[in-house]
């Protein structure tokens, strides 16, 4: 341990009854905190706390294993004895020392530290040293004070509002960011929050929830936040080069599309498959593909035939019985070519994104493969949802999207968390992967005009629910 180190330790052992004093004092404060990290983290999930106190964080997140560090030896005996009988381990020490974490286990689905990073003698390497218990899934949240905050922080502090804190470094965002990318680790989305921290009745959840999370008002906000996973090439060799694929095709009044679709289909790795999922339709779309399947014996096509209604029932039936490592959707009006679906599943393997979703609006279209008015409603809600989910999303409502099944089943899990609120499929993949801090890619395509059929999209019907679907997601993801 370093005498910066030290120095921090030494300060937190002696004004440690203080530091709770003043925690219990701000009752708000760190209830919409535990708030924040509640939207990102899942409960059950294994969660290491670094900087842990005396354990309350680490255990409102709720975790199925919870493991909190923490340099000062009081607080980890308060700790102790606040939290007998959960399950949630406490170790005293640094939490850059590699010996201890190796100790402690691991890894953890969720690495946590709060307020953490500026008291740290070499932020880098404890990152470094954290890489030591993260799996390929893992995400680090670093939460700190924004230095806009630093000359009313210093002011509280001096009377008397706020308890001291030792010496800190009041790193940026920006040079957090630049370590965490030289310890190899890959931000995916930045968090920020607490716009009014003392609790006023009605004043503090208004500004807090709604007026501090809107676009440029929220840069003005207390707290910043860090969500990061580890850089793709440190787990490259855990990821099989060729995964088997399972390519979902909804099909729907989709009759003279199936026999092209077929002719086109991509080769895949062993043991990958397609599955064709019709229900509904007032053509002959089942016959045809029954047929497809019967001339092509050589191609690895499934039928299922779909009881519930619409394009997004479709999807989940058709994942729910996919058992490729990597699952996809396809739609049967090739829109977006089959042999496309290739440059997905290779992104997926390159580490590239853990969520891929197309995007037709980056190359000029064919004929009339989007409408104009459609053309404006996607760049509006690609604008509307990039801000909701905090990762840029050009193209909501492309229909291909690729993603691993095991990340799949994790949305599909948590799915309670938004409920099954989803007709197109598209939006409980986005919304589920931003919910699990999954990092969404999109994968430039070239979008064609359909040879049979009309679309099943109304522009208008359609339009407004995704309004009703956006307004849904702004109170789950956002507005906290």
């Amino acid at each position: 341990m370093t005498g910066f180190s030290e120095g921090v330790r030494d300060f937190y052992e002696r004004h440690h009854e203080s530091a709770e004093r003043a925690r219990a004092r701000r009752p708000y404060f760190y209830a919409y905190l535990t708030r924040l990290l509640r939207a990102c983290i899942p409960p059950g999930a294994s969660v290491l706390e670094i900087g842990c106190g005396s354990g309350h964080m680490l255990a409102a997140l709720e975790p199925a294993r919870g493991v909190g560090i923490d340099l000062s030896g009081k607080a980890i005996a308060d700790a102790r004895q606040r939290h007998a009988g959960k399950n949630l381990h406490f170790f005293e020490g640094d939490g850059s020392d590699r010996e201890l974490l190796r100790q402690v286990g691991g890894p953890f689905d969720a690495i946590v530290m709060v307020t953490v990073a500026t008291q740290l003698d070499d932020v880098q390497d404890t990152f470094e040293a954290l890489a030591g218990v993260c799996h390929a899934r893992t995400r680090l949240l670093v939460y700190s004070y924004s230095r806009l905050w630093q000359p009313i922080l210093w002011l509280t502090e001096r009377l008397g509002l706020r308890h001291k804190a030792p010496p800190d470094s009041w790193l940026p965002p920006e040079e957090v960011r630049h370590m965490l990318a030289l310890a190899d680790f890959e931000v995916v989305r930045v968090d920020r929050g607490v716009l009014m921290p003392v609790g006023i009745p009605l004043l503090a959840d208004a500004l807090n929830r709604y007026v501090g999370r809107l676009p440029v008002l929220q840069h003005l906000s207390l707290m910043y936040g860090l969500i990061a996973r580890p850089a793709a090439h440190c787990f490259q060799g855990a990821r099989k080069a060729h995964p088997s694929v399972s390519i979902v095709v909804p099909c729907r009044n989709e009759a003279g599309h199936i026999e092209p679709l077929v002719a086109r289909l991509p080769q895949l790795p062993p043991n990958s498959e397609f599955l064709f999922v019709e229900g509904n339709s007032s053509d002959d779309t089942e016959a045809v593909i029954q047929r497809a399947i019967a001339a092509h014996p050589d191609k690895p096509l499934r039928f299922l035939k779909q009881t519930g209604k619409g394009k997004g029932d479709a999807v989940r039936l058709g994942f729910a019985h996919a058992r490729g490592e990597v699952v996809l959707i396809l739609d049967s009006d090739m829109g977006v070519a089959p042999e496309d679906a290739t440059k997905f599943v290779e992104a997926l393997v390159r580490g590239k994104g853990e969520l891929i979703n197309g995007s037709r609006l980056v190359y000029p279209m064919e004929g009339r493969a989007m409408r104009f008015l459609n053309l404006l409603a996607n760049r509006f809600f690609a604008a509307l949802f990039s801000w909701l989910l905090g990762q840029q999303v050009r193209d909501t409502l492309c229909g291909t999207k690729a993603l691993y099944r095991e990340d799949y089943e994790r949305i599909a899990a948590n799915r309670a968390f938004f409920g099954d609120f989803d007709p197109f499929g598209d939006f409980d993949l986005l919304f589920g992967g931003a919910r699990l801090n999954l990092r969404i890619v999109d994968l430039a395509v070239r979008y064609h005009e359909r040879s049979y059929g009309t679309t099943n999209i109304s522009r208008f019907r359609h339009g407004l629910l995704l309004l009703r679907m956006s307004l849904f997601a702004a109170r789950k993801l956002k507005f906290v």
